[in-house]
């Protein structure tokens, strides 16, 4: 496992980390907490220390997980998010801060997550969506900062909205945010535009997510693939879009088999070759995930040339609306 320096925290984290959504048990059918945990572990025993978790993943249940693993691992490091007050996702254009952020609340909810995660200090509190509206208003201003004074978080960082990357330019020029994590994929290369060039130029950590594009870039979404009912990748995949999928996977195929391990592996190396991204965090819900996705730190970057081809795959859609 390699490391890198989570922008100007000075943490190391791996550059693997462990997205923590599906074992949160809702929305994603069949995560079992036994093979999460053991999930966990294989991928700490490769190397792993940043796992990536949010209040609203199971209403609290994938960070109760987490919090077990903790116990018996406290060197890790652990970031988690302030679910939106409204709970919509992503922020919507008008929406004033009060009624998804305000003050009180995100230090409540910061402080559930602690308990959650059985911690004092969580080492990075993200807002789980973010609106350049909000730039110039006082709550989160002060909830982080208070938060941070009184040793609740070391760190505070945003996640940014879907497939919105110009939508955190602004605030991250402040100085008050530390780390973002952003969707970052071979289909969506959106944030390189102008987003990881100004994390560079300010040392903001970057957390690339969604490396699979919640599954298609692992290879295994096929026209006729079907999701249980209540998963809901049901909805994102809906019509024909397992179809659209799968048209453009067959394409990526032949580019990256003679280079990667397979698509997923090539996907996660997609992220890690830009020297911005500080760590990817792929979904890991089982011990085989975390055994390939570990793997994919020691094979390093993908070669320039393939790099190269892989810009004439760019895809701009939102399956998530």
């Amino acid at each position: 496992m390699k490391y890198r320096t989570l922008g100007r925290t000075n943490l190391r984290v791996s550059d693997i980390g462990f997205g923590a959504w599906g074992i949160g048990g809702s929305m994603w059918i069949g995560a079992r907490d036994e093979e999460s945990v053991r999930a966990l572990e294989r991928a700490i025993g490769g190397g792993l220390n940043f796992i990536d978790t949010a209040l609203a993943y199971g209403d609290g249940h994938s960070e109760q997980v987490v919090g077990g693993v903790v116990k018996r691992h406290p060197e890790l490091i652990v970031a988690t998010k302030v679910p939106p007050k409204n709970l919509v996702w992503p922020a919507r254009p008008g929406v004033p801060i009060d009624r998804v952020f305000p003050y009180d609340y995100i230090i409540a909810r910061t402080e559930q997550s602690l308990k959650n995660l059985g911690m004092e200090t969580v080492h990075l509190q993200q807002l789980h969506v973010w609106s350049p509206e909000w730039i110039g208003a006082d709550d989160w201003r002060r909830a982080a900062e208070k938060l941070k004074r009184d040793g609740k978080v070391r760190f505070f960082g945003i996640s940014v909205n879907d497939h919105q990357p110009e939508s955190v330019m602004e605030v991250l020029r402040t100085g008050l945010i530390d780390v973002i994590q952003v969707i970052y994929n071979i289909f969506d290369q959106s944030p390189e535009d102008a987003l990881l060039g100004l994390c560079e130029e300010l040392n903001i950590g970057v957390i690339a997510r969604v490396p699979f594009d919640e599954g298609s870039l692992t290879g295994n979404i096929r026209p006729d693939t079907t999701f249980p009912p209540g998963d809901w990748r049901h909805g994102y995949f809906a019509g024909d879009r397992k179809r659209q999928v799968w048209e453009r996977i067959e394409k990526l195929r032949p580019l990256v088999e003679p280079h990667a391990a397979g698509l997923a592996d090539a996907a996660l190396r997609f992220c890690l070759s830009h020297p911005a991204v500080s760590t990817v965090i792929p979904g890991i819900r089982t011990v085989k995930h975390a055994e390939e996705n570990c793997a994919s730190s020691d094979r390093g970057p993908l070669p320039p040339q393939l790099l190269q081809e892989l810009r004439k795959h760019r895809w701009v859609r939102n399956f998530y609306d």
